[in-house]
């Protein structure tokens, strides 16, 4: 079959410039920008026109580069976010003012976002809310919640620059947002050479399927293919996981596949030749699948020596919940159940490799470099030092990007054929694939006396973990913990299961499973208030924890257990929201005002067991400070309030430091991006590194401890008592002075009853939502939120807005809208996240109590800021309507539903 380059030609101009370039007119613009014109700024997030990541303007115009045929652009004008930004003052303005506001935090819808913005300001309309989420409505993030990208745009006429001064509690602009908001930063897809070879997978048709593979040599011969990969081709071990003692997947199945989409054989070349092959040589035969764990133990088993279908279980007790339960005044039991969840970053899993040598390299977007680097060792049969791990920028993970995807394909091709090769998931690909939020079935009962004080609860969760294990042993683990939610609990029992059925697995997501318990306890929280008699809030702050309180694994914290403070911060607007709800109902008949709160906890960190950080630093001996930062930056800011810590500790500027970002080959291993853990923990590793270089420089300047450090042209500078000294530096080849500090949190094991203490630090959160519901269609329209989050120290304030931010965006798609369906939503438009419209305004209230471990009293933030947001909309739809919802998401039907069942229907 021919390969020849396309005979047609498309002339443009691009970004001012004329090009003329070879092009099949009905090849996508967006290929033909990326592929032909090297404007890798264009990000190709769905090829669907749903995500708007490749918006360009055409014309002036903006449109999906993905959905535009690049022989339309023929004699227009093509601009994208590269060629604004350096071109354009309004969009270097816009840029400055996405940098001020930290709008950009993974940063791939930026170019979207910014190119959609470019046009609304050139329009010269008057900018408002409305307007500009209008305008900026078809590009999707799932990082931000969207407010600080609306604040940066009504702010892009200032002339201000981003603050980029300060240490421990400065709002600095993150150190690595220029590149996303110029348009140079580079993700997964952007960085593989032009000539490498393209990997696809064949995949699994059926949930579950026997195959037989035809002929492949013959298969190869006939198309031209460089190679074809099955399971007999792996020279090391044909599993990976996460979990020792859990790692149950294939990288190609062999035999039989256990769930849609699982790969059992890849061809290897070039990309063209990809898009043109006959039908792959296998042949299916369907057999019976299960699909839910009510039907688990009967079924056939997924993994031969996993009993029932049971993956593990986990389990907590304390006190004697029978007589708790006996004794109390009033109980309140229900059924709850959450779907799975799609993490739905806008970056599709990308890889490219390379073989060095004795060596593999990867290119790839990752959470967890060290993890992946001793896994493909593992895959390869290879010693864990010939395998280097260069993470990317990182398009979103929230949790799926800890696990393998397209690491190992590109890995073993490239290591058999010795050239580069590379490989982009689709985005059906990527939903049907990749590892999702755990699916639960909880059922809870609680009991509280005549006062309202707790006196007991019991929980039962089940959660589908899919074909195989991923991160379901730690949501198994970490839930008996968490169910309690952050309250005095004095009787106390909760079970959960991980039970294995033939769907995509079930993995880490923001949480690990504490959402969905969440959803359960902060529900029954108000039914019980209300029971009682009591003010929902008053409820919940009469049994809130206080320091010196055991958790329910026996626990007892004498600092840092902050959520009083958290519903006290929320108490005044709470009086007010409930004030206006009231006033507001008296009128309305059909729309009926909402008011909903819950509260939530998250141990940072891995539970009860070893979970250290690294950091390496050193001075060159021309007096430069270079910082070896290995936690991956997925938009949560790391990169920047990592070295913001360092930089405090030193006693320097963070303008001065020199980051080297993760590379398995120049970066310690500064553990996996989850749990809430970079700051709290590297964070601490970064405080004693800053620490132990600042005493090597103070000692070989022979200064005392309060001296300045200064860094000039001709090097550093030490001042004392009002006297300044250059400091003279050993000349040597590589650094000057080295230093390398680990941290690792104290807990202890949990024993056979769960108690001990799984984390160092809890971190705590409240957040109250105002929402209205249309009586007669069972819609919702959340109308504000008020978010109290106990951060310990706030390092970068403006990047804990951000967090709680995007965190509830996420915890309202899980409570309103968001729910796969294997075989089913497998693409953004099925498949429905938040888009800028469906977020309302959000007030933080940062909450500062310390922590004595954390490294200047700082807590993890990512994971608890959606842990409240679904139960406090759910309770807010309650108060409004009457009717619950025990079965997410809640849409207008099951709203409705609620609505008519209740006898509430106005």
């Amino acid at each position: 079959m021919s390969l020849d380059a396309p005979t047609s030609r498309i002339a443009f101009t691009l970004n001012g410039a004329p090009v003329d370039l070879a092009a099949d007119p009905a090849t996508r613009l967006s290929d033909v920008l990326r592929d032909a014109a090297g404007q890798t700024d264009v990000k190709v997030g769905c090829n669907a026109g749903d995500c708007g990541a490749c918006t360009v303007l055409l014309d002036g115009l903006p449109v999906c580069a993905c959905l535009t045929a690049a022989g339309q652009a023929e004699s227009r004008q093509v601009e994208t976010q590269a060629g604004l930004v350096a071109r354009d003052p309004d969009a270097l303005r816009l840029a400055r003012a996405f940098q001020r506001h930290q709008a950009a935090q993974c940063g791939i819808c930026t170019p979207g976002m910014m190119v959609s913005a470019i046009a609304l300001l050139r329009s010269g309309e008057p900018l408002d809310e409305a307007r500009v989420a209008d305008a900026l409505g078809g590009v999707l993030c799932r990082c931000t919640g969207y407010r600080k990208i609306i604040a940066a745009v009504l702010d892009a006429a200032s002339d201000a620059e981003p603050l980029t001064e300060g240490g421990v509690g400065a709002s600095i602009a993150r150190l690595d947002a220029w590149p996303k908001v110029s348009g140079s930063e580079r993700f997964g897809d952007d960085v593989a050479p032009a000539d490498a070879l393209t990997v696809r997978a064949i995949r699994s048709p059926f949930h579950r399927a026997r195959f037989i593979l035809g002929d492949l040599e013959a298969y190869r011969e006939q198309t031209g293919l460089d190679l074809i990969l099955t399971a007999k081709d792996i020279p090391g071990s044909n599993l990976f996981g996460v979990i020792p003692g859990f790692i149950d997947q294939p990288v190609l199945a062999t035999d039989e596949t256990r769930f849609k989409g699982e790969a059992v054989a890849a061809v290897v070349g070039p990309a063209a030749l990809l898009d043109t092959l006959p039908a792959f040589p296998v042949e299916w035969h369907e057999l019976p699948a299960n699909l839910t764990p009510e039907h688990a133990e009967a079924a056939s088993l997924v993994h031969e020596d996993r009993t029932a279908n049971v993956m593990c279980r986990g389990y907590v007790a304390r006190g004697d919940v029978a007589s708790g339960m006996a004794s109390a005044t009033h109980t309140v039991a229900g059924s709850f159940s959450t779907g799975f969840i799609e993490h739905a970053y806008i970056e599709p899993e990308a890889a490219w490799a390379r073989r060095v040598g004795d060596r593999i390299e990867v290119q790839c977007c990752t959470q967890a470099p060290y993890m992946n680097r001793d896994a493909i060792a593992g895959v390869l049969g290879l010693d864990p030092q010939a395998v280097r791990i260069l993470p990317t920028a990182v398009g979103g993970g929230f949790g799926s990007k800890l696990d393998l995807t397209t690491q190992p394909f590109v890995a073993l091709a490239a290591w058999l054929l010795n050239r580069p090769v590379r490989m982009a998931y689709t985005r059906t690909e990527s939903i049907a694939t990749s590892t999702k939020r755990h699916p639960s079935e909880i059922t809870m009962e609680i009991g509280a006396d005549a006062d309202g004080r707790l006196t007991a609860t019991r929980f039962d969760g089940t959660f589908n973990t899919g074909a195989y294990a991923s991160w379901g042993p730690t949501v198994a683990n970490r839930v008996p913990i968490h169910a309690s939610g952050p309250y005095f609990t004095p009787n106390y029992e909760a079970k959960s299961v991980g039970i294995h059925t033939n769907t995509a697995p079930s993995g880490a997501f923001r949480g690990f499973g504490v959402p969905q318990s969440a959803v359960a306890q902060e529900q029954l929280f108000d039914m019980l208030a209300e029971k009682i008699g009591m003010d929902r809030l008053a409820f919940r702050r009469l049994n809130c924890l206080r320091n010196g309180d055991p958790t329910v694994t026996g626990q007892v914290f004498d600092t840092g257990m902050g959520i009083a403070d958290c519903f006290d911060a929320l108490k005044p607007h709470w009086d007010r929201a409930l004030a206006e709800a009231e006033a507001f109902n008296a009128d309305n008949t059909t729309r009926k005002r909402g008011v909903g709160i819950a509260g939530g906890w998250y141990g940072c960190g891995n539970t009860s067991m070893s979970n250290p950080s690294t950091i390496r630093a050193g001075v060159t001996p021309a007096g430069a400070i270079v910082l070896h930062q290995g936690a991956v930056d997925i938009g949560q800011g790391s990169n920047t309030v990592i070295p913001q810590i360092f930089a405090t500790a030193l006693g320097v500027e963070v303008t001065q430091i020199n980051l080297v970002n993760a590379d398995t080959d120049l970066t310690p291993d500064a553990g996996k991006t989850s749990a809430s853990r970079q700051t709290f923990i590297t964070g601490n590793a970064a405080r004693l590194a800053g620490e132990a270089l600042r005493a090597q420089l103070l000692r070989l300047g022979n200064v005392g401890e309060d001296a300045r450090i200064t860094l000039a042209e001709d090097g550093i500078h030490l001042t004392d008592n009002g006297i300044t000294r250059r400091l003279t530096l050993p000349q040597t080849e590589g650094y000057a002075l080295e230093v390398e500090e680990s941290y690792d949190p104290p807990t202890l094991p949990l024993d056979k009853n769960g108690q001990g203490s799984p984390y160092a630090v809890f971190g705590t959160t409240a957040q109250m939502v105002e929402l209205e519901v249309d009586m007669a269609l069972g819609t919702v329209k959340l109308l504000h939120f008020t978010a109290a989050h106990d951060v310990g120290k706030a390092i970068n304030p403006l990047s804990v807005e951000g967090q709680v931010e995007g965190g509830i965006a996420q915890g309202l798609g899980l409570a309103l809208m968001e729910e796969f369906l294997p075989g089913r939503t497998e693409n953004l438009h099925d498949y429905l996240i938040p888009t800028i419209g469906d977020v309302p305004p959000i007030d933080t209230i940062i909450i500062e109590t310390g922590d004595e471990h954390g490294p200047y009293g700082a807590k993890g933030l990512g994971e608890h800021c959606l842990i409240p947001t679904a139960p406090a909309i759910l309770n807010a739809i309650a108060h409004a309507s009457g009717a619950r919802v025990h079965h997410l998401p809640a849409t207008p039907d099951k709203v409705r539903a609620a609505i008519l069942a209740k006898g509430a229907a106005r």
